[in-house]
């Protein structure tokens, strides 16, 4: 099979950029022809191009033209659209209509209802622009970068292919990571019978580490919604107990380092490449999951089961479905330090438990999120694609 897959890669590399480059090498691994087309938001610099930028996010003739260049010569059998934000616009959806091409999109984020992408404002989950033809809150309270015109591009953009339908006939089928996800898009308004459940996988394998390195791990983007502020004030109260590994970078990063300066069994390391992480997540005695927002997935958790360490997870969104408690890890309260504390503490209590749920993480990883599962949901999505 020929694929042609685009991407629009983040300022900040993510876990996203990780899943399309996996994709990548596990099709063509399995002895298809794989294209990707990228941009990067290098390339907007300037207020010219933030403005010509806010306009192409609503409909890029450039990123059409592009597009159905590269179709014209590759002659895919499907594009594959992951994030398609700000550079490429769904316009790119047109170009494959116009060349006869199914198109299969996958959600990684709420970008469709939300013009911030993450139900997140103030430090708590948001949905007052969920399901409203015009998403007008988001421009109220400038979600979108803190800003009022880059939102109202945003909400343009959204309102434009609400009008047009885009979403409903543009694209032949969805992929949603989890059941929480798919429901929150249903609840959005996209159609359900093109929401197809497919999670995210680890490839290749890393193995089952052997744990015992006496610490916790968190790893993620430094940011907001992903639990920063609960993190760090659970680790003042377990200045004895376990020291805590940070592992990522984002806009939090002096937050974090601050914190390192005053909290001594505190330690943050940046960012690592992926085999040093997978040493010291498979050391780990588990990781720390304290997100405050709806995560779509939870990709470090299945990394983390990966590597046979269980995890220690707010219960909100997709990642309460992914660990479960008291099996591959524990839930506490999101947003509650003292929740986390608790369940840290119960942990480094219960070490036969703790050994438990290491076994029990690895069977879970090698139950469903290992590279050739995920390939056959993969090329079951395309086949219901192609025969839309």
């Amino acid at each position: 099979m020929r694929i042609l897959q685009i991407h629009n890669l983040y300022r900040i590399p993510g876990g996203e950029d990780v899943v399309v480059a996996a994709e990548k090498a596990l099709l063509e691994d399995n002895g298809h022809d794989v294209v990707l087309l990228q941009a990067d938001n290098d390339e907007i610099s300037g207020s010219f191009n933030q403005v010509m930028t806010a306009a192409n996010a609503i409909y890029s003739q450039s990123g059409k033209r592009r597009v159905s260049s590269e179709i014209t010569s590759f002659r895919p059998d499907i594009v594959h659209v992951h994030n398609f934000f700000p550079l490429w616009s769904p316009a790119v959806y047109d170009a494959c209509r116009d060349a006869g091409v199914p198109v299969v999109q996958t959600l990684h984020n709420y970008r469709l209802f939300c013009s911030d992408a993450f139900f997140f404002r103030d430090g708590k989950v948001c949905e007052d622009c969920l399901g409203k033809f015009f998403p007008w809150p988001g421009i109220v309270h400038s979600c979108y970068r803190e800003s009022a015109v880059g939102t109202a591009a945003v909400a343009t953009m959204l309102t434009v292919h609400r009008a047009r339908r885009t979403w409903h006939t543009r694209v032949d089928k969805y992929i949603a990571l989890t059941e929480f996800a798919r429901q929150k898009y249903i609840e959005g308004g996209l159609p359900g019978e093109k929401i197809l459940v497919k999670p995210n996988f680890v490839y290749p394998d890393p193995g089952a580490g052997s744990g015992g390195g006496g610490y916790a791990l968190f790893v993620g983007r430094l940011s907001p919604e992903k639990g920063i502020d609960t993190l760090l004030a659970a680790w003042k109260h377990l200045d004895q107990d376990i020291p805590l590994k940070i592992v990522g970078q984002g806009p939090l990063a002096e937050m974090v380092k601050e914190a390192v300066s005053r909290l001594s069994n505190v330690e943050w390391l940046g960012t690592l490449p992926l085999e040093k992480l997978y040493e010291i997540m498979g050391k780990a005695e588990f990781l720390i999951f304290p997100s405050a927002w709806y995560e779509t997935f939870g990709r470090v958790a299945v990394e983390a089961f990966a590597t046979g360490t269980p995890a220690i997870a707010a219960q909100i969104g997709a990642v309460a479905e992914i660990v479960e408690d008291q099996r591959t890890g524990l839930h506490f309260r999101p947003g509650d330090p003292n929740d986390l504390v608790a369940k840290v503490q119960w942990a480094l209590s219960h070490p036969h438990q703790l050994q438990k749920m290491r076994q029990e993480a690895r069977v879970e990883f090698e139950s469903k999120y290992t590279a050739q599962q995920n390939y056959q949901q993969l090329m079951q999505i395309y086949k219901s694609a192609c025969n839309s």
